[in-house]
């Protein structure tokens, strides 16, 4: 048997992947942008490609699986394409399948950098929108660290631009 199936289900894994960094470089922009309802549009494309992937993966761990029972081995669901590199023994297969592994691991990657700088982005957003409202409400008075327990609480005190209480 051939790995050229395993290669087949490198390819779909990698353009899978590589939608999924199109996908994070859109989020990027429309999270700068704030444009809410174009980040629910691309998360539920996100959620359908994660989808193709997970059944791809599953695949994958298939293919390889048989690939070992053709060559002897006992198949393992553990065994990943790096272990499986270390097997085979034809030149053109090792490095074919070495090129997709390459391939496929530098574009998660940037998938990672991508998500990360997307992280970072709400996280400021975030903290611009928890700035305002204090700014807008004040900041809490009672800042207590500890409170008799058999006092009872009262609900934290503001003192903002507007009366809350009128």
């Amino acid at each position: 048997m051939s790995i050229q199936p395993l290669l087949e289900t490198m390819d779909k894994l990698q353009e899978a992947h590589e939608a999924l960094l199109v996908l994070a470089r859109d989020k990027t922009q429309v999270i700068v942008k704030n444009e809410i309802n174009q980040l629910n549009i691309i998360v539920n494309k996100e959620s359908k490609w994660i989808r193709t992937i997970a059944e791809a993966n599953q695949q994958r761990i298939q293919d390889i699986g048989s690939y070992l029972i053709s060559r002897g081995y006992n198949p393992n669901p553990k065994v990943t394409i790096s272990d499986l590199i270390k097997v085979i023994f034809k030149a053109e297969e090792k490095q074919a399948l070495t090129g997709a592994q390459q391939k496929l691991l530098v574009t998660i990657k940037e998938i990672k950098d991508c998500n990360n700088l997307n992280q970072q982005l709400i996280e400021q957003s975030l903290s611009f929108i928890n700035y305002t409202i204090d700014l807008v409400l004040g900041a809490p008075e009672d800042d207590v660290v500890y409170q008799n327990p058999n006092q009872q609480a009262h609900g934290t005190k503001r003192s903002g631009i507007f009366d809350t209480k009128a």
